[in-house]
């Protein structure tokens, strides 16, 4: 017999429901890119202003990311304050995954932005091997959500190599890698609404290109002007931007659930 109307709906409800990550919005990309700018100024300030040392910094990190993607991966459905949570605990190990390569091991950021290049594109073949679909509105089973999260952690990590290789390597300078990676994702944003480009390939470019204009922009902001930034510092630049994205959590998690989801 053919399911009525309202069963459907209630079908296609109960499948929306059990996908893990959020609806791709405006307010998504807004505090995606907050994240990734908590992520640089974060790392910054837990490393070099609470002197904790780049190593203890990424242990205290890598634990604080573990728990949350544990309890993110046990959630029955996607929940906006636990997701977003592991979405920053995340920026920040990312981050500093990129901060040891470079400060500790002395591997050129060009290598780094090669390797987690590399990282990230395997990632994408074997999801796509495994699954058939990159797609974001299909996290609904563990194995594609593992491969989701480690395609996130490997975007963080590229991010932060590509963007302090263009600011610092090749001394274009924040507020130029800002304008560079602002000026790309605009044009993703173009080819995807006006000539109807893969949603799926539009959405992770955007993605890749989000760390790298939230992490410029955050050393803009954090950087002392000598260092060519604007010299708020990593504290205030932290707090300012956690409050933002705490306040726009709060408004998701207290929305109705088909406006989350």
């Amino acid at each position: 017999m053919k399911p009525s109307t309202s069963e459907a709906a209630m079908d296609t409800d109960a499948r929306l429901w059990l996908n893990k990550v959020p609806q791709v919005t405006v307010l998504f990309w807004i505090i995606k890119m907050m994240s990734t700018t908590v992520g640089e100024t974060g790392a910054d300030f837990l490393n070099a202003d609470l002197n904790f040392g780049l190593g203890a910094t990424t242990a205290l990190m890598g634990i604080l990311f573990a728990v949350a993607l544990a309890f993110q991966l046990r959630a029955r459905r996607y929940a906006p304050s636990l997701y977003w949570l592991t979405v920053v605990f995340v920026s920040v190990f990312g981050t500093l995954l990129t901060d040891n390569l470079t400060d500790r091991l002395n591997v050129p950021l060009a290598a780094s932005t090669a390797c987690f290049s590399i990282a990230l594109m395997a990632t994408f073949a074997i999801w796509y091997a495994q699954e058939k679909t990159l797609s974001i509105l299909s996290i609904d089973s563990p194995r594609r959500e593992l491969f989701y999260w480690a395609a996130i952690l490997f975007t963080f990590a590229l991010g932060t190599a590509a963007g302090d290789w263009l600011a610092e390597g090749l001394n274009l300078g924040y507020a130029n890698s800002a304008l560079l990676f602002g000026g790309l994702i605009a044009a993703v944003a173009f080819f995807r609404y006006i000539f109807k480009a893969d949603a799926v390939a539009c959405f992770w470019i955007a993605y890749v290109l989000t760390r790298p204009f939230g992490a410029s922009c955050g050393d803009l902001l954090s950087q002392p002007a000598s260092s060519g930034g604007l010299g708020f510092g990593a504290i205030e630049a932290s707090i300012v931007f956690l409050a933002l994205i705490i306040g726009m959590v709060i408004y998701l998690s207290l929305v109705p659930k088909r406006l989350n989801q």
